[in-house]
């Protein structure tokens, strides 16, 4: 039985939207589901597919907190 755990950060992808919704993260449940049918042959009724979404202010990358980090990466040429 498969178990995978997905973690995104808390934001939405649609402006007004802070959170990934249910459609959204239902779509991913499915694929989530179907990607590990078709390679590994499990039937998707036995896999398990946890979602969490951490806070921004939980997340680091690059050694600093990740708005940080993306304002560095925007700041960069050819960014």
């Amino acid at each position: 039985m498969p178990m995978v755990t997905v973690q995104v950060t808390r934001e939405g992808t649609k402006p007004g939207v802070d959170h990934v919704t249910a459609e959204e993260k239902a779509a991913i449940y499915k694929g989530i589901s179907q990607l590990l049918y078709d390679v590994l042959g499990k039937p998707p009724e036995w896999t398990w597919v946890v979602f969490e979404e951490v806070e921004l202010e939980n997340w680091g990358w690059g050694g600093m907190p990740v708005t940080d980090h993306r304002k560095q990466l925007a700041a960069k040429p050819g960014a």
